[in-house]
Parts: structure tokens; sequence; C-alpha cells
């Protein structure tokens, strides 16, 4: 697994010259939140597709 240092410097690398800071502090928000909900459905487990759309089918009309 990379370190916070590793990850921050690969983002920077992909991200255009003329990015700003708010462009920087959203990408890794957006990192932030990809990681914690693979470390979430780890320890959790998932969901499978059928069981989603059985539960959402109460709500949902066609």
């Amino acid at each position: 697994m990379n370190t916070a240092k590793q990850e921050v410097r690969s983002l920077l690398q992909k991200l255009p010259d003329e990015c700003t800071l708010e462009d920087i502090q959203y990408h890794l928000y957006v990192i932030e939140k990809i990681n914690k909900g693979i470390q979430r459905a780890k320890q959790e487990g998932v969901v499978s597709q059928k069981e989603v759309e059985k539960r959402l089918g109460k709500w949902i009309t066609k």
C-alpha cells in the first residue's frame, strides 16, 4: 500500500500544471473517500446487485 506522501506525489504528477489548490483538495478528498469505502467493504462485506435491486425496489416505481 502506498504511503500518503506517495499518493500525493502520484496525484500531483497526474494533475495539470495549471490546477488550483482547490482542485488538489478535491482530488485528495475523493481519494480518501474511495480508500475508506474500500476499507469498509473489506471489513463489513458487500451487497450483491440483486440484493441492492431488491432493497431499492421498495422505493423505485416503474
